[in-house]
């Protein structure tokens, strides 16, 4: 009875497992502050999605490192056509075609030789001049076979910026999940450490939004969806369930909830201990998302809660 009279359920479609693509052709790297995750060269990374496939997860989301030297202060590799990631999309679309849903992180920061997401001038990022080598890289992604494009950047005006660039393209059947809420958070380092993209000197305060405000999220995902993004986006997750709960109720869009490595290192760091049961509280986590009013959620723990059994 308990069962069938659940109000909520979390289901593998609507889980996307993100990676972190190495600028090589095979070869992995542990990644020491997120336990369980890699980042892979090209053949690894066939390999791992081809096995979770088998799992049901039929999303994938990739972030790319430039790789040794190969940063400057524009993020110019982010956009070239052999960067980790086109070759990655490349690669797994003709492996896989239309069974697996490519998504692709659009932002500088993995790129610059300063850390941050968009230009900058005497330690100032600049908006308007980013908003180009943004629409740049979404076309250079969808240019190799991307489905989905989603820029984090959160600079002003880059969702109109990158769907005219990939409609001039000719990639008007390319989706795009916007990042429209997206906190500038404490919960971001594994990530950073995982994607080389901690900046330099600063902070990203100055673009990423104030974790105090509620409010101002719902302007910026309005703002986006009058730009014509298909998708909203709120990161991190578990911080902000009440923003999620507010977005689902402001739109009638698809609404994505990003559960970030801080939140699944903490979970391990605490399962490691003893602390907790990881089953459950993945298990619990995942369906306060869902509860919030996520559709889809992006998380580290896809693989492992399908394959474990975690979820149903």
């Amino acid at each position: 009875m308990r069962e069938v009279v659940a109000e909520t359920r979390t289901h593998r479609s609507s889980l996307i497992q993100p990676h972190f693509c190495l600028p090589k052709d095979a070869g992995s790297e542990a990644i020491a502050s997120m336990p369980g995750i890699e980042r892979q060269g090209l053949q690894d990374l066939l390999k791992t999605v081809a096995t979770d496939l088998k799992l049901g997860i039929q999303s994938v989301l990739l972030f790319g490192l430039a790789g040794d030297g190969a940063k400057d202060a524009t993020g110019s590799r982010s956009a070239a056509p052999d960067s980790a990631v086109t070759e990655a999309v490349r690669a797994l679309k003709a492996e896989f075609g239309d069974e697996l849903l490519v998504m692709t992180d659009v932002c500088l920061c993995a790129y610059t030789d300063h850390g941050h997401c968009g230009v900058l001038q005497d330690g100032e990022v600049l908006n308007d001049p980013s908003l180009p080598l943004l629409a740049n890289m979404a076309i250079a992604h969808a240019d190799a076979g991307a489905d989905v494009v989603a820029p984090s950047d959160m600079m002003d005006g880059r969702v109109a910026a990158i769907r005219g660039g990939l409609d001039a393209a000719g990639h008007t059947g390319v989706s795009l999940i916007s990042y429209a809420v997206k906190y500038a958070s404490a919960w971001y380092g594994p990530f950073r450490d995982a994607a080389a993209s901690a900046p330099g000197h600063g902070d990203r305060k100055s673009y990423q939004m104030d974790p105090r405000n509620s409010r101002e999220a719902l302007r910026e995902a309005a703002l986006d969806e009058e730009e014509g993004a298909d998708m909203l986006m709120v990161k991190p997750a578990l911080s902000y369930l009440d923003v999620i709960a507010a977005l689902r109720d402001s739109t009638l869009l698809p609404v994505v909830a990003y559960n970030v490595s801080g939140e699944y290192s903490a979970v391990k760091a605490a399962a490691d201990r003893g602390w907790l049961d990881e089953a459950s509280v993945v298990n619990e986590t995942l369906t306060s998302i869902a509860r919030a009013g996520a559709n889809l959620t992006i998380t580290y723990h896809a693989r492992e809660a399908l394959r474990e059994g975690w979820i149903s």
